[in-house]
């Protein structure tokens, strides 16, 4: 599925439940990765909202995602 450059409320509600369930897997999958860069990076001067614009962008784009899955009552899939 090709994810828009900017996720908004409009292109959420055109996908299925089924479909934002794997977009938000897709987005923590992105999420975590780069956070975990930057705490390796940081260590304990790791700060979320201090991160780099890709970190950041990230996470923003992965909230937008998790919360829409959260007003659906949805549960996002568990990292294995």
């Amino acid at each position: 599925m090709n994810l828009p450059e900017r996720i908004s409320a409009d292109w959420i509600g055109t996908l299925t439940d089924a479909d934002l369930i794997d977009v938000e897997a897709h987005l923590h999958e992105r999420f975590s990765a780069l956070e975990r860069r930057e705490k390796i990076s940081k260590g304990s001067r790791y700060d979320l909202f201090r991160s780099p614009p890709d970190v950041m962008d990230a996470w923003d784009r992965w909230s937008r995602v998790l919360t829409a899955t959260r007003l659906r009552s949805l549960n996002p899939r568990k990292p294995k």
